[in-house]
């Protein structure tokens, strides 16, 4: 028999069994399609050395009128803004005692301090800052004291704990002088509370929203109060407005971003703010084309404080501080009448989605004497969280509970081939922790995502909105930003660093950087229907490994057959493809003798060595049929 052009569909397919899906690829990971063919993804390395606390669920990367560029950082615990490789805390402060209202206690060999401040409505983890701290007379100088804690545990509502450390983070411990209390002149500044890093789930009743779920159904559900700690934030003009989800609103000013920056403050405490300024939200956004600040899921301005979870408020135009709506300003509200809450809001070219937990609706900019109007669109429709949608110019794309979605004047399903291999393989309870990241420089939006044995994100999906094909794999992001103002897309990882992707060809996350594993394997072929085995005689490689950085790049062609779908496979030949030269063209291994038989057989391309790029073209295999027993 001539040699055979193996040549499959793009994108990964585990819709079917492998057998039904001759001709395509079945599994992969680290790897995208572009024309039609797989290749290896590009590498990362992180943007500086310097590291944040807390696990980041939000970036948003924006450039001040001078041309400086700023990252602003959301974490469980504090909100960043990065700037030349540096985090600087802009956590906002929300309360600050007077002089003399903290003292201290130590205990002679411990390094654990006793706080005491009535009321202080800090918890564990909570961040504070002393100042004015004279010292206990021993080892607990003022050095020791006056710098930036963080709460270890609070037995009652007028004390805490703290560990005492010199101010370069190694733990002091108290000697028998340390008898003081710290002095009158005590200050401590208090950061808002954390939240929490994993989503807490409860059950019965009282447990979640009205509605979620079937009658008399046991089931899991997220506790009242106890959801992840998200961040929003968007621009204006070169300030930055973020939001904590269900907390508080705040602003930073870009003119106190001389070091050290300024913390932000609340929105409803800026110079000239009204009574009416809104104090809660889920989340916040700047409409591009009109200038409003809208909030969604708010206060009402007769009800400042208690939050109304489908209610929507926006600012008169051009003003952060102007929100009561009279008949010569802007300013307004508009409230949802369909699902228990908005999950969030994404702002196209012409129009803001507005997600609740059952519907979608649409919201256009009218004009005076309006402002916006709002239209449900689709019923019936989820979304995993509030940050599991992306835009893409005037297109919407997000994962849904057990769907994938794309708005595009329409709602509709968006056909997935890997749909059961992602949702039979998630876990449900943190679905909250679902980021949709755009890659526009490959045409692919990336949904990481926690799989059923993890509590964090530990998988992704990729579906490439050009070439209309999936992907998926493991690598664990928390955020992501597309390139814009950044030159590569910024990701952030569970240690605490920030990673430039699409970056060299390895895994930047160690030092030095280790071989990203990335693979690609067919589905089975075979002759005919399988009736007669196949003898595989030897392999010719068709493949490219322009962009490696190392001068010998080479990667695995493993063939391997089986006799019947459902059994293992029985014979594996793996063989390596090097490159020997690139000029005048580029060269590698010629062919690969093989000898293997069986009634079926799949391809897997694989490399795991660091320095390589690959992108497989169409191999050729010399096969033959070799009779039926």
């Amino acid at each position: 028999m001539p040699l055979q052009k193996l040549q499959f569909s793009p994108g990964v397919n585990r819709e079917t069994t492998s057998y039904t899906n001759e001709g395509g690829w079945f599994d992969g990971d680290m790897v995208r399609f572009r024309f039609g063919v797989p290749e290896k993804i590009g590498g990362w390395s992180p943007t500086s050395t310097n590291t944040f606390l807390g696990t980041c669920r939000a970036l948003h990367a924006f450039v001040a009128l001078d041309g400086s560029q700023y990252i602003g950082l959301g974490t469980h615990l504090k909100y960043y803004i990065e700037q030349g490789g540096g985090y600087n805390d802009i956590t906002p402060i929300r309360s600050t005692t007077s002089a003399g209202d903290v003292t201290f206690a130590a205990s002679n060999g411990s390094s654990t301090l006793t706080v005491t401040d009535t009321n202080h409505g800090a918890i564990a983890n909570d961040f504070v800052t002393f100042s004015g701290a004279a010292t206990l007379g021993g080892l607990i100088t003022a050095d020791v004291l006056n710098q930036e804690y963080q709460i270890v545990d609070v037995p009652t509502a007028n004390t805490y704990t703290i560990t005492a450390k010199d101010t370069s983070g190694a733990t002091v411990t108290a000697n028998s002088s340390d008898t003081g209390n710290g002095g009158s002149s005590v200050v401590g500044a208090y950061q808002i509370n954390v939240g929490l890093d994993t989503t807490v789930t409860g059950g019965g009743w009282g447990a979640g929203t009205w509605g979620r779920g079937t009658w008399g159904s046991g089931t899991s559900l997220l506790a009242t109060g106890a959801t992840l700690r998200l961040w929003s934030a968007d621009n204006f003009g070169e300030d930055l407005i973020f939001n904590a989800r269900d907390a508080s609103i705040y602003y930073w000013d870009k003119s106190t971003s001389s070091a050290p920056f300024a913390r932000g403050v609340e929105l409803s405490s800026l110079a000239g703010s009204d009574s009416t300024t809104p104090t809660i939200a889920k989340q916040v956004l700047v409409s591009d084309n009109d200038r409003h600040i809208i909030v969604f899921g708010c206060d009402p301005q007769d009800n400042i404080g208690v939050q109304d979870p489908l209610l929507i408020r926006f600012s008169d135009q051009e003003s952060p501080t102007t929100w009561t709506a009279t008949a010569t300003n802007t300013a307004g509200d508009l409230r949802i009448g369909s699902g228990s809450e908005i999950v969030c809001a994404v702002e196209t070219r012409q129009q803001i989605l507005v997600f609740t937990d059952v519907s979608l609706h649409v919201m256009q900019f009218l004009g005076p004497p309006f402002t916006f109007g709002i239209n449900q669109i689709s019923e019936n429709t989820t979304i995993m969280g509030p940050n599991a949608a992306k835009a893409v110019d005037d297109s919407v794309y997000w994962m849904g509970q057990e769907e994938f979605y794309v708005y595009t004047g329409q709602v509709q399903k968006l056909p997935c081939s890997v749909k059961s291999y992602v949702f039979n393989d998630f876990n449900s309870s943190q679905s909250e922790k679902v980021t949709a990241g755009l890659n526009s420089s490959f045409n692919e939006i990336t949904w990481f995502y926690p799989s059923a044995s993890s509590d964090d994100i530990d998988r992704y999906v990729t579906f490439n909105y050009s070439e209309s094909v999936w992907t998926y794999g493991t690598l664990a992001r928390t955020a992501w930003i597309d390139r814009g103002i950044l030159e590569k897309p910024i990701a952030a990882n569970s240690d605490g660093r920030l990673y430039e992707h699409e970056v060299g060809n390895d895994d930047g996350t160690t030092s030095p950087a280790s071989a990203i594993t990335a693979f690609i394997e067919s589905s089975q072929l075979d002759i005919g229907d399988g009736e007669n085995f196949a003898f595989i005689r030897r392999l010719i490689p068709d493949v490219t490994f322009d962009g490696s950085e190392t001068g010998t790049p080479s990667a695995d062609f493993v063939l391997k057959t089986r006799n019947f779908p459902g059994a293992a496979y029985s014979t594996t030949d793996t063989s390596a493809v090097s490159r020997s030269a690139t000029v005048p063209v580029e060269q590698f291994t010629d062919q690969v003798h093989v000898r293997l038989r069986g009634r079926s057989f799949a391809l897997r391309l694989q490399s795991s060595t660091t320095g390589v790029q690959w992108r497989l073209g169409s191999p050729r295999i010399d096969i033959r049929g070799d009779g039926r027993r």
